[in-house]
């Protein structure tokens, strides 16, 4: 169902994709949008190691969620900053793609747990995160992303 690499070469291991997928802070999130457009958007994620699965928080409503009520299948694709080798111009960015279906969540109990796991990748201050979560948690959506293929890739851009 889900196409090969043209390039195997290029291909991550698993183990590189879910490092990727773990350090990194955002990627693109894309839905089955209105009138069969793609609709892409930056988001901020969650990888659970335990279970696979990544999270996103959000609000209740928009383009976004409407689209998933109406298909749940997603894609979302994340890259690394990328490096140079030493003496060349071209930038290396190692990406992964995982497609899958997304549930949409509203246990506050869970929502609460896992935007604090999400918080940690970018401060640890608990007073900030905590309090963001009091106002907050009450009127946000956590998106549960369950893969059913991951595939990453080292693009040179020369």
């Amino acid at each position: 169902m889900f196409r090969d690499l043209t390039r195997k070469n290029k291909q991550l291991s698993s183990e590189e994709c879910v490092e990727i997928l773990t350090n990194e802070t955002r990627g693109v999130l894309s839905v089955n949008g209105d009138d069969g457009y793609p609709y892409g958007m930056p988001m901020n994620h969650f990888y659970d190691d335990k279970s696979g699965k990544i999270y996103f928080h959000c609000g209740r409503g928009g383009h976004r969620n409407d689209s998933l009520v109406k298909d749940s299948k997603v894609s979302f694709c994340v890259y690394d900053k990328g490096y140079c080798k030493e003496g060349e111009w071209a930038l290396n960015v190692k990406s992964v793609i995982v497609f899958g279906t997304i549930k949409i969540i509203n246990d506050i109990d869970v929502i609460k747990d896992i935007t604090h796991k999400l918080s940690h990748k970018f401060t640890q201050d608990e007073d900030y995160i905590n309090k963001e979560i009091k106002a907050f948690a009450p009127v946000t959506s956590l998106l549960e992303l369950t893969p059913e293929h991951i595939c990453g890739k080292l693009v040179n851009e020369s």
